[in-house]
């Protein structure tokens, strides 16, 4: 199969990682979760004590910060962190850390050159309308805030976290606003992208729709 790039964006909660990983496995693609990277720095930030609005200490910790994928495991300064960036308090935290200009340009470099010399299936924020422009396919995966939170919340009740529905819903709402707000690659749907609500479907069925569109396309 020559060379694919596939965008995959949406809000938080929609399920984009989960389907975007299905994806890849069923046509063999790369995958690479955007939204880990910014999760990586975000573990890094907390851990090393610096305030969220403290731009400068944050630039400088990236400067510093090395952030690679292998086998679809996601690895800070060499050490995987698949698990660590998927706590909750990195959940509530990383859009104060995405919207910043300097940490976006810099991640936005290292995806486009893992983009440049292979197959790849990323999803994000804003890979299909600022990543990946020219993307292959692209797709806006969505579903009701109410339902993010409820897959969520379920997602953290296995956990063990002491939460409630009404307080994850309460910050999907917050990150969907800052993520739409922010002054540099907002949240928003690509012109030619596919849209899929994926509030009333299986995750089978979201994968289908989109490898059945994909096929259709290259026939």
């Amino acid at each position: 199969m020559e060379k694919l790039a596939i965008a995959i964006d949406g809000p938080a909660g929609a399920g984009k990682s989960t389907i975007s990983k299905l994806v890849a496995n069923r046509i063999n693609l790369n995958y690479i979760d955007t939204g880990a990277m910014y999760r990586a720095i975000t573990y890094k930030v907390i851990n090393n004590g610096i305030e969220f609005d403290d731009k400068v200490e944050i630039i400088k910790l990236l400067n510093s910060t090395s952030i690679d994928f292998n086998h679809n495991h996601i690895y800070l300064d060499g050490k995987n962190v698949d698990k660590e960036i998927r706590e909750n308090k990195i959940s509530k935290n990383v859009s104060y850390i995405a919207k910043i200009k300097e940490v976006r340009e810099k991640m936005v470099e290292i995806q486009r050159k893992i983009a440049s010399n292979k197959s790849v299936i990323m999803d994000g924020r804003d890979i299909g309308t600022h990543v990946l422009p020219k993307a292959d396919f692209k797709f806006y995966i969505n579903a009701s805030v109410e339902e993010r939170g409820r897959r969520r919340y379920e997602e953290l009740k296995e956990k063990n976290f002491d939460t409630t529905l009404e307080k994850i819903i309460e910050e999907i709402k917050n990150r969907d606003r800052i993520d739409s707000t922010r002054e540099i690659s907002p949240l928003r749907k690509s012109e030619d992208a596919f849209e899929i609500d994926t509030t009333n479907l299986t995750i089978d069925q979201v994968v289908d729709k989109i490898i059945k569109t994909i096929e259709k396309r290259r026939e």
